[in-house]
């Protein structure tokens, strides 16, 4: 059985849950979901026990303190740090590049959070049994309501027991159209988590985005080893185009596939994504933070305070978050446009 790397994509502000994430720690470096940070469970859901090797983080220079702080000396470890923000396709091209070309790459974002990290590890294994014969696979996040925030996968041919090619690659629908997928059952939600051989992504990168693949081949070729960093050449990465993997690979290859994965995820999109992944009383309110909380007829009310009391009376549906001085207060509804909020553009 081959061995998987995890390649752990950390970047982004997480301005969806200001003010708790802010751009100098964003939300990867909080514990929202339990005792530690999500970063610290994505690396926890990789343990060398269940055939994973030590991780490839690659992160942006301002939270590369955050990633050492969290990721410790894990021998044979490696930080690569992004001199410029240009999307996930080169992000993912500047592991692949540091990588054997026989090794099996673990594509996984830092701030989601899996409730279930024994189904996480099988199908990490059923995906690398597939990309080990040279499919590029997506996991197939199990849709459990009609979500138009994601983009979903459809579920193609079975080419194994564990695997399907994946038939087509859909952008954030509508509510009818998410409705539809929902009802069908043929469709999963694309949660940006992949796994490939190091040589089959790089050889469809190259042959469908040839200037990415060139620009981090060669800022590679150019970077320096500090200790555990890798710092590529800023010059030559910084005119790397940008492009999400999606684009630039997934959605052009003929060897698209997709594994089904059941396995309690969340993107801990908003506040609302994070209400969902926390317990909740009888009435469906939840508590975080150091403050005191009193609520009182309250139903669907999420309250995190880090000092101040917070007392809420007949409430539904309802997030209120203080953090320092800041205080934000949305209804459900709105926590899609919390990162429109001036405090959360301005942070």
């Amino acid at each position: 059985m081959p061995t998987i790397v995890p390649v752990i994509l950390c970047g982004g502000s997480g301005t969806r849950l200001w003010p708790r994430s802010r751009a100098i720690k964003p939300k990867p470096f909080l514990p929202l979901v339990g005792d530690c940070t999500l970063f610290e469970a994505a690396l926890r859901r990789c343990p060398a026990s269940k055939g994973f090797s030590p991780p490839v983080v690659v992160t942006g220079g301002k939270h590369v303190e955050h990633v050492e702080a969290q990721l410790g000396e894990m021998e044979g470890s490696q930080v690569i740090v992004e001199p410029a923000a240009r999307n996930t396709a080169a992000a993912i091209a500047l592991a692949a590049y540091r990588l054997p070309d026989d090794a099996i790459m673990l594509v996984c974002p830092s701030d989601h959070h899996i409730g279930d990290a024994d189904a996480f590890a099988s199908t990490a294994r059923a995906a690398a049994d597939l990309a080990s014969e040279g499919w590029l696979v997506s996991f197939g996040i199990e849709a459990t309501a009609p979500e138009t925030g994601f983009g979903y996968l459809r579920q193609g041919e079975k080419i194994s027991d564990a695997g399907y090619r994946t038939a087509q690659f859909i952008e954030k629908p509508d509510l009818e159209r998410a409705k539809s997928f929902l009802a069908e059952g043929s469709y999963a939600w694309n949660g940006g988590i992949f796994a490939f051989r190091v040589k089959d992504f790089i050889a469809e990168l190259e042959s469908h985005r040839p200037q990415i693949a060139a620009g981090v081949k060669e800022a590679v070729a150019k970077g320096q080893e500090k200790g555990q960093r890798f710092h590529p050449d800023a010059d030559v990465f910084g005119n790397v185009p940008s492009d999400s993997v999606d684009y630039a690979v997934m959605e052009n290859t003929e060897r698209a596939a997709m594994v089904p994965a059941v396995m309690n995820w969340s993107d801990i999109g908003n506040w609302h994504a994070l209400h969902e992944a926390l317990e909740r009383d009888s009435s469906g309110n939840s508590v975080r933070g150091a403050g005191t909380v009193e609520m009182v007829d309250c139903r669907n009310v999420l309250v995190d305070t880090d000092r101040l009391r917070v007392s809420v009376i007949g409430l539904e549906n309802v997030i209120v978050v203080v953090d320092g001085d800041d205080v934000m207060i949305t209804s459900v509804a709105g926590t899609q446009k919390v990162g429109k909020l001036a405090g959360a553009v301005n942070q």
